[in-house]
């Protein structure tokens, strides 16, 4: 099979699959609107991506720089001898290096932007709670 017929037969097999809805929200069952919307925010799970983000941005940190040395010696030797290959590596390892800083900084922002979350509405709720409270006391000093 040509590479045209097998590209043919794998793109009409994933449009048929797919069911595209643009600029609308799907039909609620029984047609009625509002819903049961809820503001809820589960500690457990924000814990969890967190600490996954920060396992990943450790990770990163210390295999993604793995073949960073011995690319950048082998750009440079290449080059010294005239090989375009070499350009061509030091290339790869810059954009490597600039991708790789970029995951680093979003793994870091994830994680400390779910700690920051986390903590902040712990902190909300408690006030909400102490509010609440408060609120009980006036209705019988009234």
């Amino acid at each position: 099979m040509s590479f045209e017929r097998e590209w043919a037969s794998v793109r009409s097999t994933s449009t048929a699959n797919v069911d595209m809805r643009l600029n609308q929200v799907a039909p609620e069952p029984g047609g009625g609107g509002g819903g049961n919307a809820d503001l809820s925010v589960d500690q457990d799970k924000l814990g969890a991506i967190g600490s996954a983000a920060y396992a990943l941005h450790g990770r990163l940190v210390k295999d993604g720089n793995h073949a960073r040395t011995s690319t950048t010696e082998a750009g440079a030797g290449l080059s010294s001898h005239g090989f375009l290959t070499g350009a061509a590596l030091t290339t790869v390892q810059e954009t490597w290096s600039s991708q790789l800083n970029t995951l680093l900084d979003a793994c870091a922002n994830i994680s400390n932007h779910l700690d920051y979350s986390a903590a902040s509405h712990a902190k909300e709720e408690a006030d909400i709670a102490a509010a609440l409270s408060a609120s009980r006391i006036n209705e019988y000093l009234k």
